[in-house]
């Protein structure tokens, strides 16, 4: 498919909804909308919802493209970061490491390597000028 679609389930409780997250295959991106007070859950979520997809977007909604045999996006830049595979498709699933994106993330929802106080005192690359 491609195109903005949405699956809507009914869960009824939190574990129906993590063995729901849990059976599915991964994407591009998940979408979590949600509320201050839905933190907790958000967090338990999160690390499934990080190897499910290689965007992460908080409380806003994806470009739609499905991972799929028939989805190809290959070719020199800006199609591709490499023109030797694919940027979409079940072929992009071959490339070697897969970061993920972190789209307004609550702060208190992100990695501890991401957060801002910076607690373990990585090299970063913030607006073009490196810090730690």
């Amino acid at each position: 498919m491609f195109g903005a679609s949405a699956l809507l389930v009914s869960c009824r409780d939190e574990n129906e909804l993590v063995a729901v997250l849990d059976a599915l295959e991964g994407q591009l991106t998940a979408t979590v909308q949600m509320d201050d007070q839905d933190g907790a859950l958000a967090r338990r979520l999160l690390p499934r919802l990080e190897r499910k997809a290689g965007r992460v977007l908080f409380n806003g909604f994806p470009t739609g493209v499905e991972v799929c045999h028939a989805m190809v996006h290959g070719g020199p830049w800006p199609a591709t970061s490499d023109s030797r595979t694919t940027s979409v498709g079940s072929a992009a699933i071959q490339r070697f490491l897969r970061p993920v994106c972190y789209q307004d993330c609550p702060p208190g929802l992100l990695p501890e390597a991401l957060q801002d106080d910076n607690p373990w005192h990585l090299r970063r690359l913030q607006d073009g000028r490196y810090s730690s």
